[in-house]
């Protein structure tokens, strides 16, 4: 399965993006799908996850100000971004869990202060 991200971008401190992530088909296997983020100099971090069951994980650091959410089916997964900050800046990456895990090719967000 492949992982298709867009969403990312350009946007000033304090402001908003939407994320979203389609799987190129519905994976029944599935057990979680989520985000996860690179800065610059960091190792990649899971930032937000949500499972088929509905439970949400956040990282402390986007806690309060980003929110994930799935699509209808089990395909599809979506990260509003609010109160941006420079420090999200980063390759945001889309990541599947079912069996096994699968990743997307990641969308830049650079936030400008």
């Amino acid at each position: 399965v492949q992982l298709q991200a867009s969403g990312g971008g350009l946007v000033q401190a304090g402001g908003s993006l939407r994320l979203s992530c389609q799987a190129s088909r519905n994976m029944y296997t599935t057990e979680v799908m989520g985000w996860y983020r690179q800065t610059p100099g960091t190792e990649r971090e899971r930032i937000a996850q949500i499972s088929t069951q509905g439970s949400i994980r956040y990282a402390d650091s986007v806690k309060g100000r980003f929110a994930i959410s799935r699509g209808n089916t089990r395909n599809a997964v979506f990260l509003e971004m609010n109160n941006l900050k420079s420090e999200d800046t980063g390759i945001y990456y889309c990541w599947l869990r079912g069996g096994r895990e699968f990743w997307g090719r990641g969308t830049l967000v650079t936030v400008s202060s």
